[in-house]
């Protein structure tokens, strides 16, 4: 369901088929930070704020008590030119400006980018650490930590607009620069496959004290020469998530699976799923990663716009409680805001 200007690997947000099935939101007290959304402005998918695009805060007022949220980088917005090792500092001072403009209470109750989730290529090594420093000053406490994206496979299978290299996560020259996180009280948050697992428990070992948060549940893949196959896909996987659970210093974000990579028909269909629908086709996959991490170790994502390709906001969260349904009230906080919060050290929303 791609369209014209979408990356490849996206899928196309189409606000017509999402209109043709709306929800109320289930359990609509119950306070959420959403911990990974993007803000773009690119042909045929933009999204970002009234005075500009209303679509995220129409998400986050859908019915759901969105608190507070953090951006994860998308490479939006970078300077032109200048220094290689600041280019970056664009899409930081952008979501800032933002999050600013939300704080001022202004848009809505719901207190967006209060957590700024960068990038700095780690792979400039010993120049990364005076980077991450720029960023951390240009923000201030809204900044929280930086992802590079790896996902590679060896079929070409898309899961980003970005194409990283084989083998990132073990590349001597990032790690020299990985080394900086912890120091600066940084986190990194960690884009791959389900297939490059093994690196990411690497490389949680080479550095126990810096955290590290898993996105999307580890990328089970649901396409290419995994499509028709995810039975298989997920007896590969689930073993590599509970190892890399071992690794204390990191935690996982349950999402991501409405993405063109999971493989799931759900874009083909005429009327785009409820819920329910959601819930149950998702449900392996959220229960084995709650299972592994535990839930003070797990957050619910939106990873909006990107899932949206697949469901609406309300629905998305409401399949989410869903799966949720016979959980305890704290474990229920932990899911939905309090792994979050503690993670990314967000002051109160």
């Amino acid at each position: 369901m791609a369209a014209q200007g979408i990356a490849p690997g996206f899928l196309a947000v189409r606000p017509d088929w999402l209109a043709q099935h709306t929800e109320a939101a289930l359990e609509p007290d119950l306070p959420i930070v959403d911990p990974h959304h993007h803000l773009w402005d690119r042909p045929g998918n933009a999204y970002l704020l009234p005075d500009l695009l209303p679509d995220l805060l129409a998400d986050t007022g859908s019915g759901h008590n969105i608190v507070a949220t953090v951006f994860v980088e998308c490479r939006t917005m970078y300077r032109e030119g200048g220094d290689e090792t600041r280019r970056s500092l664009g899409e930081t001072e952008f979501v800032n400006g933002i999050a600013a403009m939300s704080a001022s209470g202004g848009y809505g109750p719901t207190k967006a980018c209060l957590g700024i989730v960068g990038n700095v290529d780690l792979r400039f090594g010993d120049r990364a650490r005076g980077a991450l420093e720029a960023h951390v000053a240009v923000a201030g406490g809204r900044f929280k930590g930086i992802r590079n994206v790896s996902p590679w496979h060896p079929s070409g299978v898309r899961a980003s607009s970005a194409t990283p290299p084989e083998g990132l996560l073990r590349d001597p020259a990032f790690r020299r620069g990985f080394a900086a996180l912890g120091a600066l009280g940084l986190s990194f948050d960690s884009w791959l496959l389900h297939t490059q697992i093994d690196d990411l428990i690497d490389l949680a070992r080479a550095f126990p004290d810096t955290s590290i948060v898993l996105d999307h549940v580890g990328g089970p893949i649901g396409i290419g020469p995994y499509a028709g196959r995810r039975a298989e896909a997920f007896a590969e996987w689930k073993p590599k998530l509970f190892e890399l659970a071992r690794c204390p210093n990191v935690t996982v974000k349950l999402g991501g699976l409405g993405m063109h990579l999971g493989g799931f028909d759900f874009p083909e269909r005429r009327t785009p799923p409820t819920s329910v629908e959601l819930a149950a086709a998702w449900k392996p996959f959220i229960e084995t990663s709650i299972e592994a991490f535990g839930p003070e170790r797990a957050m619910f994502e939106s990873n909006f716009p990107v899932d949206k390709g697949t469901c609406s906001y309300a629905v998305l969260w409401n399949a989410f409680k869903r799966l949720t349904a016979g959980y305890s009230p704290a474990e229920k906080t932990a899911l939905f805001s309090g792994t979050a919060a503690r993670v990314y050290k967000l002051a109160p929303a």
